[in-house]
């Protein structure tokens, strides 16, 4: 792998950073990877588009910022109007399939991977960690780091107290990737 762009995009309050975060963890910290996240907010926190790119490569990271973005993660309609056109040709894109619809503006060869993410994180207890099932389904899709280091990296992430509720997120996640993967 030479290097990996990823931007993740949502609104405030869905735990964008959160999610792409655990990503940069997940292969920098236990995978020995390199990594950086730059984090982008609307003028209010909660509510208004939030964006995070990360980048992992195998050697060392001259510039932070996505400029031929590999892979999308998105939570809201706004993140994917905004950043689906950005995606490279034969990209991927992941996206929260109740809160998005897909229109006419990808570029071509782009792979999508739907996920009723709010969905699944309500089936584990909150509503609220949808980006941690977020996490897992991108973990589950991409393949890009180990489903161990994507567990050590939201057990590290989290608050205390919600590690087992996050954990069963990630996992939620992580088996409707895995699947989606394995049938296609």
């Amino acid at each position: 792998m030479a290097k990996t762009e990823i931007r993740i995009g949502g609104l405030g309050g869905q735990g964008v950073i959160l999610c792409a975060s655990v990503i940069g963890k997940a292969a920098s910290i236990y995978e020995g990877k390199h990594a950086t996240l730059i984090q982008a907010f609307g003028p209010e926190a909660r509510g208004s588009a939030c964006s995070a790119q990360v980048t992992v490569s195998d050697s060392v990271i001259g510039y932070p910022y996505v400029t031929n973005l590999d892979i999308l993660a998105v939570m809201s309609q706004d993140a994917y109007n905004l950043f689906a056109p950005t995606l490279k040709p034969g990209g991927t894109l992941l996206y929260e399939e109740e809160l998005v619809k897909l229109g006419d503006s990808l570029p071509e060869g782009v792979k999508t991977y739907p996920i009723p993410a709010t969905r699944l994180a309500e089936e584990v207890g909150r509503r609220l960690v949808l980006n941690i099932v977020m996490t897992g389904f991108f973990a589950g899709v991409t393949g890009l780091c180990s489903f161990e280091a994507f567990r050590s990296a939201t057990l590290d992430s989290v608050p205390k107290g919600t590690e087992d509720l996050n954990l069963k997120a990630l996992q939620k996640g992580y088996e409707h990737g895995t699947k989606l993967i394995a049938a296609t």
